[in-house]
């Protein structure tokens, strides 16, 4: 009797232990491109795709902000989380984050651009006119944590042309991507940095809308966006969230669904920290200046 209870209570101390390693938790952080509620369209059904594959609860993060998602990975409430370029540099400089993956679109590419746009209507159509007029113009402009949003156009775009955008125009709002995109439609400002992601978004679900915006400048190619985790992390642990990641979409049409729906992406491949060389690079030819 002493022996079948033993071998009862080991039974159950195993399902329990099993069922223990299934609810251990990851929280994925997402970069606040746009708000919080469209982002959670985005990113949850790829999550639940996660959860059934790798038996692990995952929770998503959604800051207001880039910095919001590299200071929780920092102060390890967050373990994974998409990021541009930049924010990664950050995460891996101070939050001990290292890159394993690298997103790809649907057509196979791994670049994206820095986009200034004004509405079709405008009587702005080129940079020199926006230049010229900078003074009575309000620009919208991106998080300054953001590769796109303003690494790339501060660079590439006002320090080229020997410009302090902060000075040089009439006013200055700092919104995520869509959101700057929505201000240029509604008239609230009259050009603005968006990136390629987002205007591909905007005309797979809105191609009217996307039909009223101009470009007026597209950045030098920018790579495309990585996934960071924490390098602390179990290595088992990783080694579960790579094989997911890499494989996703590979072969399920409804994981190609996911994909599609978040950027337009293709799927992920293998990266590490040396993806971040060229920005780093950038980020030090800029040195100190604002």
């Amino acid at each position: 009797m002493l022996s079948l209870f033993r071998a009862i209570t080991v039974a159950c101390v195993l399902v329990l232990g099993a069922g223990l390693v299934q609810a251990q938790e990851i929280v994925f952080g997402v970069i606040a491109t746009d708000s919080s509620s469209i982002q959670r369209t985005r990113w949850e059904p790829f999550f639940r795709d996660m959860e059934r594959k790798t038996g692990l609860k995952v929770r998503g993060f959604y800051a207001p902000d880039y910095a919001g998602v590299v200071e929780a990975m920092r102060f390890r409430k967050v373990d994974v989380a998409w990021l541009g370029n930049k924010a990664a540099i950050a995460a891996v400089d101070r939050a001990k984050g290292e890159v394993f993956a690298q997103i790809y679109y649907s057509d196979g590419s791994a670049a994206y651009y820095s986009l200034l746009i004004t509405r079709v209507d405008s009587p702005l159509r080129t940079i020199e006119d926006v230049l010229a007029r900078a003074g009575d113009l309000k620009l919208g402009i991106g998080d300054p944590s953001s590769t796109s949003g303003y690494l790339y156009p501060v660079r590439y775009l006002f320090d080229e042309n020997r410009v302090d955008y902060r000075t040089a125009f009439k006013a200055v709002n700092m919104a995520g991507h869509a959101s700057n995109i929505q201000a240029v439609l509604a008239r609230q400002v009259d050009v603005a940095i968006t990136d390629s992601e987002d205007l591909q978004k905007l005309k797979i679900n809105q191609p009217a809308r996307r039909a009223q915006v101009r470009e007026l400048w597209r950045s030098p190619p920018i790579p495309s966006d990585p996934l960071v985790w924490r390098a602390d992390l179990p290595t088992t642990l990783k080694a579960k969230i790579e094989s997911f990641v890499i494989d996703y979409g590979k072969t399920d049409a409804a994981e190609r669904a996911v994909l599609k729906n978040m950027y337009d992406y293709g799927g992920f491949k293998k990266s590490s920290n040396l993806q971040l060389m060229p920005i780093r690079e950038l980020e030090r030819l800029r040195g100190s200046q604002p």
